[in-house]
């Protein structure tokens, strides 16, 4: 889980406009922390099925905002991968 501030951070530099909060890039950016930092998590405890499974959740919910997003906006979509690496 995401500390409050990380998370403001994550909506600072992804938001769209002054009061973005929900947009898929900002949904997105911060679906791909929270899986960044399960994985860490999995690596150390192999046997935690339930975290797993939460990743897993994570992990479907973020390509179907990605597949929205490139469906709707290409440009933005582009732009956002390459922010993050993906």
């Amino acid at each position: 889980m995401l500390d409050p501030k990380r998370k403001q951070n994550i909506i600072k530099k992804f938001k769209t406009h002054d009061t973005d909060t929900g947009s898929p890039q900002v949904q997105i950016a911060i679906l791909t922390e929270e899986v960044k930092e399960l994985t860490g998590h999995l690596r150390s405890h192999k046997k935690d099925f339930s975290s797993r499974r939460g990743l897993i959740k994570k992990v479907g919910e973020r390509r179907r905002l990605m597949k929205y997003l490139k469906r709707e906006d290409s440009k933005a979509y582009d732009e956002l991968m390459s922010k993050l690496k993906i």
